[in-house]
């Protein structure tokens, strides 16, 4: 029996809500499947503990990582504490440390959940959005002089590379070419930033030449948010930058029904270092504690963990079930249910447990 090392960072909200939920439903699994076994190791890096300490994770907080095969992470934000000290506190030392540099957020329609969209249901919207998860826009450079005065400046510099743009065309590339319809939608700004954006256009068109037989379309984001929700059908892998990714995303999320259905991997590629599973909904401290938070974005995130671990059969049977629950009514309130977060994480337990395949 395999045995993964797990680093589990429960961290704020809603975070460790749906992280128990998760790993309710990965126990279950690995007891259902026999082939393998989690051990889990919980930290409490938290806008708490940055309370207390001056520090959301200890100095050696990446190297305290480092031996684990996975990490699930909940959510990082509290309402006491400004966001961009959150953000760069625990998540993006993370990524960017361990060079997690594909970003990766599938979404679609779950049967039983309904899209704002009219006249769109389950299989009119699959899409994956590869989002460039180490420069660009979050590279961190940038600064402000002559703060507090009139002529006060403030610079947030994006950078892009040619080995980071081009390792994450190739990403998409590939990942495009591995579904069904071997379709790519590139997703830019090259109209109004033209140095860094039209490097992106330039290197995209130059790795499309090594996928023949991917075809590939090129978007403005303003254009892209006009099409995702016009013609949802004409989509399904797209790539863009760090900030284009991170708000289309939140669109695509939305447009499947709700922030709480959407799952996110942080992935190094190469395997280097471990890579982090999270849903994208944040800390929602307008529920916390209500017993109310959807669990199924952190299913559909434990899953994209287990088809990265290599156990893509545990990965499949778990979306059978998060599907199996939602076609049959079992919803929190953000999808027009009235279940509660442990009732939504039974009932997926019991499918689990029941599947007979």
């Amino acid at each position: 029996m395999k045995t993964y090392k797990i680093a589990s960072i429960p961290a704020d909200g809603i975070g460790p809500e749906v992280i128990s939920a998760g790993l309710q439903a990965l126990e279950a699994l690995s007891r259902r499947d026999g082939g393998f076994a989690l051990e889990v190791t919980e930290f409490d890096w938290s806008s708490e503990r940055y309370k207390r300490t001056g520090a959301l994770m200890p100095e050696d907080g990446r190297d305290q990582l480092k031996a684990f095969d996975a990490i699930f992470f909940g959510a990082v934000g509290a309402p006491d504490v400004p966001d961009h000290v959150t953000l760069w506190g625990l998540r993006l030392p993370i990524c960017q440390g361990f060079d997690q540099y594909a970003n990766v957020r599938p979404t679609k329609i779950l049967p039983g959940i309904s899209s704002p969209l009219a006249g769109v249901g389950a299989g009119d919207l699959d899409w994956v959005i590869v989002r460039e998860n180490s420069e660009g826009e979050y590279s961190g450079h940038g600064g402000r002089a002559h703060k507090g005065l009139p002529e006060e400046v403030g610079t947030e510099v994006a950078i892009f590379t040619r080995v980071g743009v081009t390792r994450i065309m190739r990403y998409a590339f590939a990942l495009a070419q591995s579904r069904p319809r071997k379709l790519l939608t590139v997703v830019t700004k090259s109209n109004a930033q033209r140095f860094g954006m039209v490097m992106w256009d330039e290197i995209a068109a130059e790795v499309s030449k090594e996928f023949p037989d991917v075809t590939w379309d090129k978007m403005l984001v303003d254009a892209m948010t006009v099409r995702m929700v016009k013609n949802p059908k004409s989509l399904d892998t797209i790539v863009a930058t760090n900030l284009h990714a991170d708000i289309l995303s939140d669109l695509a999320g939305a447009l499947a029904g709700s922030l709480g259905v959407a799952p996110t991997g942080n992935i190094d590629p190469e395997k280097r270092y471990p890579s982090m599973f999270e849903p994208i909904h944040g800390s929602a401290f307008d529920i916390t504690g209500k017993g109310i938070a959807n669990p199924v974005a952190t299913f559909w995130t434990a899953s994209q963990m287990l088809e990265h671990l290599g156990e893509k059969d545990a990965a499949d049977r778990l979306m059978r079930a998060v599907e199996k629950v939602c076609a049959d009514g079992i919803l929190t309130p953000d999808v027009g249910g009235e279940a509660t977060t442990q009732q939504v994480t039974d009932a997926v337990c019991d499918a689990i447990r029941g599947e007979n395949l």
